[in-house]
């Protein structure tokens, strides 16, 4: 685990740009630092040691060292690549799990990335070719981002924040990003908050060389070709093929630890580890146990305490108050490393600064359960078709299932008016286009595009089955929101967080799966509750979804309402670039106090935007 930085460009640069590039990453890797310099490329790297911490430090190489490695990233299949590659004659220098995708190389060439069961973001350098081959994971866990420099150089690292230390680059702020931004509570890639910096998408690979740059998909060969018939088996593979994701996910040198709340998806993870090591530790989260719209009270400590007695697993509850997670949003803002403002992501950040204080520097995450096997709570409502008329009294471009100040019916029967696009949006995400109208400044916004484009994107026709809705929230929301949260959050505190359920054959897995299959019954994710019936307790297996929720709404109308009102003062960063409307603040209010709509998560969106242009744009620009 690492983190990564560096440039192909024809002209020397002073090493102290690489350098000051490399310890920006520091948090990524605090045990060591490795470097490679070669006539038209430089490139390092920080190293979190896990895995060969003896020999494992970078750059790895091939053979006659014709192609070297800098990487940040796990591979898991490491142990049947090397063997393969061994019995083809190829020799190890190292144990190190990185070492295979440089012989592989050689096996391969380029298409050595669709043979890794991983997360990964990698520079490989092919000193004959003068070639500088970037790529990223099928599931997106390991983030990576370039900036052309010229029609053949170029400069990247695992960070913005690293890459922006690069001398003369445009950092021009990419004001259709800034648009999207209080809709999904993050960027949508490839964009990012910069014009000229790019993410490089997940699942594939850019290739740098003389003759320019190109940018192509790989494919997932973990795909399986057979497609289970009967319930029985697909609830044995999905039991399967989950085991062995999560026991491959494992592979340490060091500590592992668990995220535990109480519920179905940490808990199936927590049970396969614990059989499977010696020693697990758990953490769960407890704060103020308030209230939760979404799903009833909102702390679960009690439930996770006792499911760790349960499995005998050394655990530990942080208990935290609004003033504690207010205290860490400068930290939480830095490490979103772009404007980022998923409120859970601060809980995971305590999770992994208590990681930090234990000595553990893996840590395991339920994430993905939820949108490859069917969790979110309305997954039930997609095969519903409530009939009636809109009522006058609410406006249509205003209603998303967060209006829990409605009935569900009512709820329903408008979302059921709009296109699925639409309905994609009103389901699960926050700012409306008529919202940002209100709040952001026309002279700015005004040529900017829906945010629905994206739901468009994904499937420009009306013919959308329920298996769409979960396949969209699966290909965009958890790649973008929960992986880029567990992979900043946890490296904030210098932690690994691994994510059973983004394993490419749970993936392709998922993408068989039918609806019937995964909601049954007024059941959510029933497949993955039969799969593990045998395995856990009775009051896990039959335990509603929960779900992570900060009580951002009481938080922002309470302890937190001076931060909002500073988003819209006059001295705010925001107003201070003419990014919003000087009557904002009317609007702000009149959102805050609406009866019918829970509108926290995108203002709590503006508060983050205000933070990030003062604590991290504003220190480069």
């Amino acid at each position: 685990m690492c983190g990564i930085a560096g440039y192909k460009i024809a002209c020397d640069m002073d090493v102290t740009v690489l350098h000051r590039m490399v310890e920006a990453l520091y948090h990524r890797g605090p045990d060591a630092s490795g470097y490679y310099r070669t006539d038209g490329f430089q490139a390092g790297m920080r190293r979190l040691r896990i895995n060969d911490l003896e020999t494992g430090d970078q750059p790895l190489f091939n053979a006659d060292r014709s192609v070297a490695l800098l990487y940040n990233g796990e591979i898991y299949n490491y142990p049947v690549l090397r063997k393969k590659l061994e019995r083809l004659g190829y020799r190890f220098r190292t144990n190190s799990d990185g070492e295979v995708i440089c012989h592989l190389y050689d096996a391969h060439g380029e298409d050595l990335f669709e043979h890794l069961d991983g997360m990964f973001a990698v520079a490989l350098w092919v000193e004959r070719e003068k070639k500088l081959i970037l790529a990223r994971d099928i599931p997106g866990e390991k983030p990576l981002y370039y900036a052309k420099l010229s029609e053949t150089e170029i400069v990247f690292a695992s960070e913005i924040k690293s890459i922006i230390l690069f001398p003369d680059l445009d950092l021009e702020l990419d004001y259709q990003a800034l648009w999207d931004f209080p809709t999904f509570l993050w960027i949508p890639e490839p964009a990012t908050v910069y014009k000229n910096v790019t993410a490089l998408q997940r699942n594939h690979l850019l290739v740098a060389d003389r003759t320019g740059i190109r940018i192509r998909a790989y494919r997932n060969r973990f795909k399986d070709s057979h497609v289970p018939l009967d319930t029985a088996d697909v609830v044995e593979k999905t039991r399967r093929t989950i085991t062995e994701v999560i026991e491959s996910r494992l592979l340490s040198d060091v500590p592992v630890g668990a995220y535990l709340s109480s519920g179905l998806d940490s808990s199936i993870i927590a049970a396969v580890a614990s059989r499977a090591l010696p020693k697990l530790s758990t953490f769960t989260l407890g704060f103020e146990n308030m209230a939760d719209p979404y799903h009833g009270m909102s702390d679960e400590s009690k439930e996770a305490e006792e499911y760790a007695r349960y499995l005998g697993t050394d655990h530990r509850t942080i208990h935290v108050t609004a003033e504690d997670f207010r205290d860490h949003l400068i930290k939480f803002c830095i490490h979103g490393d772009q404007p980022f403002s998923v409120s859970s992501g601060i809980g995971i950040l305590m999770i992994a600064k208590a990681a930090q204080e234990e000595g553990i520097k893996v840590l395991l995450s339920g994430d993905g359960a939820d949108e490859c096997f069917g969790g979110y709570s309305w997954y039930f409502h997609l095969n519903d078709s409530i009939p009636g008329t809109m009522g006058e009294e609410v406006k249509e471009g205003e209603v998303t299932f967060q209006n829990f100040g409605l009935p569900i019916e009512k709820r329903l029967t408008i979302l059921g008016t709009y296109p699925p696009q639409k309905r994609a949006w009103a389901w699960h995400y926050y700012a409306s286009e008529d919202e940002k109208v209100r709040l952001f400044n026309p002279d700015i916004f005004g040529s900017v595009d829906s945010s629905l484009r994206h739901f468009y994107a994904f499937k420009p026709d009306a013919d959308w089955r329920p298996e769409d809705f979960i396949q969209q929230d699966r290909e965009f929301y958890f790649p973008y929101e929960m992986l880029r949260k567990i992979d900043r959050m946890t490296m904030a505190f210098s932690v690994e967080g691994r994510s059973p359920f983004a394993a490419p054959s749970v993936l392709a897995l998922a993408d068989t799966l039918e609806y019937p299959q995964l909601i049954r019954d007024r059941q959510l994710k029933w497949i993955l509750r039969q799969a593990f019936s045998s395995d856990l307790p009775g009051s896990v297996i039959h335990r509603p979804k929960h779900g992570f929720n900060v009580p951002i709404d009481h938080w922002l109308k309470n302890d937190w309402s001076e931060m909002l009102l500073e988003a819209f003062s006059e001295n705010s960063q925001l107003m201070k670039l003419g990014l919003i409307q000087k009557k904002g603040g009317a609007v702000v209010q009149r959102m805050l106090c609406d009866p019918e709509r829970l509108n926290g998560h995108t203002l709590f969106s503006f508060i983050m935007l205000n933070l990030w242009l003062e604590h991290v744009h504003g220190n480069h620009c």
